[in-house]
């Protein structure tokens, strides 16, 4: 599998306000790695900091994907159109969904 950068999904939303990349439900790092464990898709990226970080004006896409036994995971990069990310107490993709 051969990507570049335009082929990646893109993070369509994320309501984690408490992430330093977050700015008004847009995430600015360049990339972001979705990590976790079995059932639960975080968001590695995410980083609980006073000051804001990333750039002024980005595109993010989603660079990885460990969760190997998501439905959109093909040979750990992401084949979801985009993906949002939230959650209450930590930054969760919300795109992700276990195969049957």
């Amino acid at each position: 599998m051969s990507m570049t950068l335009d082929e990646l999904p893109a993070v369509a939303e994320c309501s984690v306000a408490g992430c330093s990349y977050n700015d008004h439900s847009h995430c600015h790092a360049a990339a972001v790695t979705i990590a976790g464990s079995v059932g639960d898709a975080e968001c590695a990226t995410f980083i609980p900091l006073g000051s804001k970080g990333g750039l002024d004006k980005v595109v993010t896409h989603v660079g990885a994907c460990q969760r190997a036994e998501c439905i959109f995971n093909d040979h750990l990069e992401c084949g979801a159109a985009s993906v949002r990310i939230g959650g209450s107490t930590g930054a969760d993709c919300l795109t992700y969904e276990v195969r049957a």
